[in-house]
């Protein structure tokens, strides 16, 4: 039953995601000759188009993509029963997706050069990447939760199930990042 409920609670996501790839593609079609738009410096004079660093965020993208691959095997730990297992693929997960966020948050405060006010596509850029990185914080809450529980108390096969619907929802961010990932910074 709560893995029901948690594919209709995803499914609710989808729509608030497919909300947000709606308003990228909007402001972009409404912006189609400027697209992506002029940087200036804070001088005023024109630097150039915006340059995403592609390169650095597809070493965060694979991180996160090959958490999901941690995140299952810990999903089939739990399933036999090996706790010891799942929390181990389940820490590893943790790290990787905590280096995604350090390094997303590198790059919204480091590397680029336009604001979540500098124009339309940074505030779609910031908004829709912005709000993804919230629910992976949110993945990385859910998965201390699972290794708390875990810890304390017997963890069984049939326990399994709190493991399972976290690797439904880190599977889902990971899905709506290479989405995410392929609009933003794949075709500008």
């Amino acid at each position: 039953m709560v893995s029901v409920g948690t594919v209709v609670w995803l499914s609710s996501e989808l729509m608030f995601f497919a909300a947000l790839f709606a308003m990228f593609y909007t402001i972009r079609s409404v912006n189609s000759d400027n697209w992506p738009p002029v940087t200036g410096d804070p001088a005023g004079s024109e630097i150039g188009p915006v340059h995403l660093h592609v390169g650095y965020a597809l070493i965060f993208t694979i991180i996160l993509v090959l958490s999901s691959v941690t995140c299952q095997l810990g999903v089939f730990a739990a399933e036999r029963g090996d706790v010891f297992g799942l929390r181990r693929w389940y820490t590893i997960s943790f790290l990787m997706g905590a280096v995604f966020i350090g390094g997303q948050a590198f790059e919204f405060f480091a590397e680029n050069e336009f604001g979540l006010n500098s124009h339309a596509y940074g505030s779609v850029y910031y908004i829709t990447s912005g709000f993804h990185g919230l629910h992976v914080i949110g993945g990385l809450i859910a998965f201390l939760m699972v290794l708390a529980r875990s810890t304390y108390g017997r963890f069984t096969p049939e326990k399994a199930t709190s493991a399972i619907v976290v690797s439904y929802y880190w599977h889902f961010v990971d899905v709506v990042w290479i989405g995410l990932f392929a609009t933003i910074y794949l075709l500008q």
